[in-house]
């Protein structure tokens, strides 16, 4: 799968289970100071892309994320495996 088209469908996941808009959700931003999210919502996250990819996250494995950059690249590691 092509690298835009990850981020382009994490962008939306995330648009969609937090209720942001598609524009506020960037490369530099924070999930957790600059879009609002919690420890739960990070699990409601890390959820819907297991869903949405096909892959399994392992416990604690997304625990080091904070920006969306790092969450298009945690992504794209997985779907490229």
């Amino acid at each position: 799968m092509a690298t835009a088209s990850i981020r382009s469908q994490v962008q939306q996941i995330v648009a969609r289970e937090f209720e942001l808009a598609q524009g506020d959700i960037t490369p530099d931003k924070d999930l957790y100071d600059d879009l609002g999210l919690d420890s739960l919502d990070a699990i409601d996250l890390v959820v819907a892309l297991e869903k949405a990819f096909g892959f399994k996250v392992e416990e604690g494995a997304a625990r080091k994320i904070r920006r969306v950059e790092q969450l298009y690249q945690f992504v794209e590691e997985r779907a490229a495996a």
